[in-house]
């Protein structure tokens, strides 16, 4: 895999081994980031959130674009140990949780973005994105991107969902945060 914009364009990041993670392609990404940035205009001094981030590649793809800070997620430890090695090979400083997303604290700094990758068929990234709103990881303006199979559909209470597109097995789908009443 490789960063595909940005500063680190280019720049190659190793998937961890065996099945316990599913990396979204390249052009999968680069798909995603081409949405993302048509609404956001720029990824400058963003917060990211990386959750079920295994190698990283969505959160140092934002990056690698400019965004500031990024926080990853990943229950998997030998996941996130290849996490740690991507970003220290590139030179980012992140904030590596290696835990299960569900079992997210509270938030003292809400993110801009938050970017999510579960398991195909798990059905459970709308709850996640309802709780973790709740628990203050998502700024009022924040988007969210969700990755899933083809026909699963992502729906949150709080956001809307604002395009979705299919790339081969893989469907992306943004949402915007309401605006607070």
């Amino acid at each position: 895999m490789r960063i595909i914009a940005g500063q680190w364009r280019g720049r190659t990041i190793a998937a961890p081994a065996g099945d316990s993670t599913r990396p979204t392609s390249d052009r999968t990404r680069e798909a995603l980031f081409s949405m993302l940035a048509s609404r956001l205009g720029s990824f400058e001094g963003l917060r990211v959130a990386d959750f079920f981030a295994g190698s990283g590649a969505l959160g140092l793809e934002a990056m690698s674009r400019g965004a500031g800070e990024a926080t990853f997620v990943e229950q998997d430890r030998k996941a996130a140990d290849v996490l740690r090695a991507n970003a220290a090979r590139l030179g980012a400083k992140v904030d590596v949780r290696a835990q299960a997303v569900a079992t997210l604290g509270p938030c003292s700094q809400p993110h801009d973005l938050l970017m999510f990758d579960p398991p195909y068929a798990s059905g459970g990234a709308g709850a996640l994105l309802e709780r973790l709103t709740r628990l203050g990881w998502a700024a009022p303006t924040a988007w969210a991107s969700v990755e899933t199979a083809r026909d699963e559909v992502v729906t949150a209470g709080g956001w809307t969902v604002d395009a979705e597109r299919i790339h081969g097995k893989a469907k992306l789908t943004l949402l915007r945060r309401d605006a607070a009443e």
